[in-house]
């Protein structure tokens, strides 16, 4: 199984993608995980450049709105198929609503393994508040519903929606470790989805819980036979990240916060090889 540390676009909207492209190749990122970019030439140069560096690429779906569910599903649906044209080793997709029903978030579950049948891409809901999967309790009973849907492990949101370390929600986390086929490698706690400083001492224990999760998804996708597990280092701009007091500047550096979380993972799961050939 292959492992690329990919990284995210989300926090560098403010410099065009070439630059930013370039600037994750020379720290050795194996690709990059992002949103299909609304620029005709952000879209070609976004193209050419992941397949001309060979670079591993996951296509980010949160876009679809829809003041009706209806509306809502259509525009899922186009958003998934935009996906396609670059190729993405899976797309990791903000899925649903937590205030619709759950009839209809089974639905766009159904849609998303309706296109993946016919389009051969894998689609990984992410457990992000606000979506279907905003808790382990709700996902718990989505489980139950359907056992073919797969995951984006984001556990940072639900620490934070439960307030808890997820220790009394062990039976809806073993699944959906078991679930997991794309790692958001933020670290989250009980009051909060992300940490400051990842490398401070006072993170060490909660640091520590998240890389035991993340140990777990990799043995379950060794055993699973899985070709390609990616995982981007998710540490997020300011709001997710504190600002300096009466400042707009933020607290951290974000690329080099993720860029630690590159380096630390790379070495944990060195193992791991990542070769020209991305499938």
């Amino acid at each position: 199984m292959k492992i690329p540390i990919l990284c995210p676009y989300w926090g560098h909207e403010h410099i065009p993608i070439e630059v930013f492209l370039e600037k994750i190749h020379i720290a050795g990122y194996d690709g990059v995980d992002t949103w299909i970019p609304k620029s005709k030439s952000d879209k070609r140069f976004l193209s050419k450049y992941t397949q001309q560096e060979n670079l591993y690429f996951v296509a980010h779906q949160y876009q679809a709105e829809g003041s009706t569910f209806q509306k809502f599903r259509s525009s899922f649906s186009e958003h998934l198929i935009a996906c396609l044209d670059f190729n993405p080793i899976l797309i990791n997709s903000h899925t649903g609503k937590d205030y619709f029903t759950k009839e209809q978030n089974l639905v766009l579950l159904e849609d998303s393994l309706e296109f993946s049948a016919k389009y051969g891409v894998k689609i990984c809901h992410e457990t992000h508040r606000g979506r279907f999967g905003y808790a382990p309790m709700v996902m718990d009973e989505y489980f139950n519903m359907n056992e073919n849907f797969e995951l984006t492990a984001d556990l940072s949101h639900w620490v934070c929606v439960t307030e808890s370390m997820l220790e009394n929600f062990s039976k809806p986390l073993n699944e959906a470790i078991k679930r997991s086929r794309c790692i958001h490698a933020r670290v989250g706690f009980q009051q909060g989805p992300q940490i400051g400083d990842p490398t401070d001492p006072m993170w060490k224990d909660v640091l520590q819980i998240f890389l035991n999760w993340w140990d777990r998804i990799i043995m379950i996708n060794v055993e699973l036979k899985t070709k390609i597990l990616p995982i981007t280092t998710e540490f997020g701009p300011p709001p997710y990240m504190a600002n300096i007091p009466f400042s707009n500047s933020p607290l951290y550096n974000q690329f080099q916060i993720n860029c630690y979380m590159k380096d630390l993972l790379k070495t944990r799961y060195k193992g791991y090889s990542i070769s020209s050939d991305k499938r």
